[in-house]
């Protein structure tokens, strides 16, 4: 009987969704590698590898059987797809078109690595990023450069605005997964980037990583109609250029490259380079979030070396309650580094940063990364869904 490898649901499915992946037709007992394999836009190759062994019936099913060495160890039913490791080094996973969908080569081969021999089945998974239905509508309007997201239906959807982090560009793919549950999502670039069906209102979310979470937050701060936000690893402080809003202004923290470190490997370290918090909460370089209208909250790798994201949401907590505001809610992921993304992302623990330009490191361990990322989806798809109201999507 000749082996064959299933995944389940078939056909293409969204990048956020779970699949579950079976080999039948084995040998009891026989042992099997399994083999992961992507190209990104730009060519580049991510791969990832585990060993298993059939169970007495000849079936080897990974929601069932734990992987027993590889990239990952364990009861992983996804570890083939966040366990993906670029073949270059410094190299993050980004998809830069959500209309065209990433095609992840599945493999069994017979026996173990490095000694696996020959190919036992072979299957192919596609992964889109624009999930049915959704409408995918570019944004230029004076100084606006964005796209927006639709769900399918007449509205009206709660609204969502989001913004990555210190790379520039315009990103879509969280956008578009987004849309998929339920809410309307922009995604805005606001640098390095050329140059309605109903959105239910007045109120919308932000939603911001890095950078682009201090962004939102001081959005939040200064801007009505702002109901929700949600920072992932953002600091709540202006860091390397002054903020103005009409007749406010608030300095730059500042930094200093020369406490950048340079670890083993050679890639740099630049968690302290930013200068200390002088005065804690009430440090003038602090976004006045104790003016936000609606909810904050904080997602936060405990091991984010891009800066103290850990401290700083802390030190976020303070000054709301010292200005009378309720505490907000932190979710703080041990092992997770800085670039917290939808699920079953390859995780990122280095990759080039434009203010140095070279390489950092970003923090975080592979697995429990990996694990904060799944788990911190659901919780923004929640919150959103708690503050903006029904998304008339049964997925949520």
């Amino acid at each position: 009987m000749s082996a064959t490898l299933s995944v389940d649901p078939a056909g293409p499915r969204g990048w956020d969704e779970p699949v579950r992946i079976a080999v039948r037709g084995l040998a009891p007992g026989q042992p099997v590698t399994l083999r992961a394999s992507l190209r990104d836009e730009k060519g580049a190759r991510f791969r990832a590898h585990a060993r298993y062994r059939a169970d007495a019936g000849g079936e080897l099913d990974l929601a069932r059987a734990p992987a027993l060495g590889g990239s990952f160890a364990g009861l992983e039913p996804m570890g083939l797809l966040w366990a993906l490791e670029a073949e270059r080094p410094s190299w993050r996973l980004l998809k830069r078109d959500v209309r065209t969908p990433f095609a992840v080569e599945l493999e069994a081969l017979d026996g173990h690595e490095p000694d696996a021999g020959r190919p036992l089945a072979r299957a192919v998974l596609e992964r889109r990023f624009l999930p049915p239905g959704v409408r995918r509508v570019p944004v230029r309007a004076g100084r606006v450069r964005a796209t927006l997201f639709l769900p399918p239906g007449r509205g009206p959807f709660p609204g969502i605005i989001d913004i990555y982090g210190v790379g520039g560009g315009l990103l879509e793919y969280r956008a578009s997964l987004l849309a998929g549950h339920g809410f309307a999502v922009m995604a805005v670039a606001y640098y390095d980037f050329e140059d309605l069906p109903k959105v239910k209102g007045p109120d919308i979310g932000l939603l911001g990583l890095s950078l682009g979470a201090d962004i939102c937050l001081s959005m939040a701060s200064f801007l009505k109609n702002i109901s929700a936000t949600v920072s992932i690893n953002g600091s709540a402080f202006c860091a390397n250029r002054p903020i103005h809003y009409k007749q406010t202004t608030i300095p730059a923290l500042g930094y200093d490259l020369r406490r950048t470190k340079t670890t083993f490997s050679g890639i740099l370290d630049i968690l302290d380079v930013r200068n200390d918090i002088v005065g804690g909460c009430e440090n003038p370089s602090m976004i006045p979030i104790e003016k936000a209208k609606g909810p904050l909250l904080f997602i936060v790798g405990q091991d984010d070396h891009n800066w103290r994201s850990d401290l700083y949401a802390q030190v976020a907590s303070e000054r709301l309650q010292a200005h009378g505001k309720e505490k907000p809610q932190i979710i703080s992921y041990p092992g997770t580094g800085h670039y917290i993304e939808p699920p079953y992302f390859p995780v990122c623990l280095a990759s080039l940063h434009t203010l140095v330009n070279k390489a950092v490191i970003w923090g975080g361990e592979v697995r429990a990364h990996s694990k904060a990322q799944i788990d911190a989806w659901k919780q923004i798809l929640s919150f959103f869904g708690k503050h903006l109201g029904d998304t008339q999507n049964p997925r949520l």
